[in-house]
């Protein structure tokens, strides 16, 4: 069977999460002797392609690349669905002729795709990594940082969420300083959303603007009715994303991870107390609420905090970072290729994912757990799905330094007992496993679509 694994970017320029997953698949279809081809994307701004579509090759998997500096947004309903991109998916599509079409991120192939798809009459299953399918941000998060359940009706709140943005992004004018604040960008969408319902106002400055958010939510509902399946990481995920109408009947199928499971090595009872971060280093991402907990929590105690992370994404939020550890048991160690992941883990007593946003199901979480490390996740319900407090980790309140500080507070008088809990910690799921159960996906959206499935006797019978 030929897989077509639709992703925004892709090794070996881009390696995180989505990424992560998509190349795993790939690996094991072709190991259950399936044919992968991965189709992805350069970003508007990245090093330029030789040709608008470039093939390559990553670890003997085929890779399809369009280049989005050659076809750039124009608009803000580029992002969701910009139809110049369709006569070129078409393209890749009638080239690569799948049996199935996998779509693990659509950002820079847009909701275009879907349509592209639904001409072709080809099966169509999706993995939903974060909240694109309904979210403006990807994040779920409001304009004062709060958690958000998802647009309004019309999308008033998604506005404000533009406007804070592309204000910050400038601040160069007293009206971009307004905006740039949590209440300034409210009271600027619900000014412009009233402007449109005027009379000879709907042809201003901003009625395109207002218009392409308003309209995104059911377009993308309309769209993602193409799907012949869907597949949510988290029980979280997919009830977000039926909430918000999008995707019924999903099936949940958790990331896999393969990594030596063998026994943590053990850790002298005296030895300092090793708090580890491990990702973006970015705001949303809150190892700053790490960095300032530790210090009001573990002063006078051996410890450590280690923090692995590019220092180049946001510089200037890091350089922030280094300020707030001065003085402080702090390590910045950089990043690390992802082999060496299980001795990363090895020196932790706990990784701390302090995340201020809706987490989906790291994968570095589900590293930690495979590898006996016990975790600290702040109380978001991507995350706490997998975490059993006592047990495998413990759970404080998100974004708040003190209820992290007073966490680190019990695990410093506790001393040698600590480090027992890395008996308790686990996570069996594989590539392999996930893959399977994700063949089986397969199965159920050929059929449905018509055809006739082709898999291996190795791969459905698993």
């Amino acid at each position: 069977m030929k897989v077509a694994l639709f992703v925004h970017c892709f090794f070996p320029a881009h390696f995180y999460g989505t990424e992560t997953y998509t190349l795993e698949l790939a690996r094991n279809l072709r190991d259950l002797g399936h044919e992968p081809v991965v189709v992805t994307a350069v970003f508007p701004g990245e090093p330029v392609q030789d040709a608008l579509v470039h093939a390559y090759r990553h670890e003997d998997i085929e890779v399809v690349s369009v280049d989005k500096n050659r076809i750039p947004d124009t608009r803000v309903k580029d992002t969701y669905l910009q139809p110049l991109m369709a006569p070129v998916l078409g393209e890749v599509l009638d080239r690569v002729a799948p049996d199935i079409v996998h779509v693990t991120h659509l950002i820079n192939h847009t909701a275009v795709l879907l349509d592209v798809v639904a001409q072709r009459r080809l099966p169509v299953v999706a993995t939903f990594t974060d909240f694109f399918g309904f979210c403006y941000n990807n994040r779920l998060e409001a304009v004062d940082g709060s958690l958000c359940a998802g647009p309004a009706n019309p999308a008033v709140n998604c506005l404000s969420c533009h406007l804070m943005a592309a204000a910050q992004s400038r601040s160069l004018t007293r009206r971009d300083r307004i905006l740039a604040t949590p209440a300034g960008a409210r009271l600027g969408a619900a000014l412009m959303a009233v402007e449109q319902r005027l009379p000879g106002r709907r042809r201003s400055a901003h009625a395109g603007l207002v218009q392409d958010l308003f309209q995104r939510p059911g377009i993308l509902r309309s769209l993602y009715a193409n799907y012949d399946a869907a597949i949510a990481p988290t029980a979280f995920l997919r009830e977000a994303y039926e909430r918000n109408g999008v995707g019924s009947g999903m099936t949940t199928i958790r990331f896999g991870v393969d990594i030596d499971r063998r026994p943590k090595p053990p850790r002298p009872p005296d030895a300092p107390l090793t708090l580890g971060f491990i990702g973006q280093l970015a705001p949303h991402k809150g190892p700053d609420i790490l960095i300032e907990a530790a210090r009001r929590a573990l002063a006078g105690v051996p410890h450590r905090v280690v923090i692995h992370g590019s220092e180049q994404q946001a510089p200037d939020y890091s350089a922030r970072l280094r300020e707030a550890s001065e003085g402080a048991p702090v390590e910045f160690r950089g990043t690390f290729s992802p082999d060496k992941m299980r001795v990363v883990l090895d020196e932790m007593d706990f990784l701390v994912i302090p995340s201020r946003w809706y987490e989906n199901s790291p994968l570095v979480l589900l590293n930690a757990l495979a590898s006996h490390t016990p975790v600290i996740v702040s109380d978001v319900l991507g995350m706490t799905e997998f975490v059993i407090s006592g047990e495998n980790g413990f759970v404080f309140a998100r974004g708040s330094v003190d209820a992290l500080a007073e966490c680190l507070s019990g695990l410093a008088a506790a001393g040698a007992r600590r480090h027992g809990m890395e008996l308790t910690t686990h996570y069996d799921l594989s590539t392999q496993r996930m893959t399977e159960e994700t063949i089986r996906v397969y199965e159920r959206a050929i059929s449905k679509a018509g055809r006739v499935s082709e898999l291996s006797a190795t791969a459905s019978g698993a």
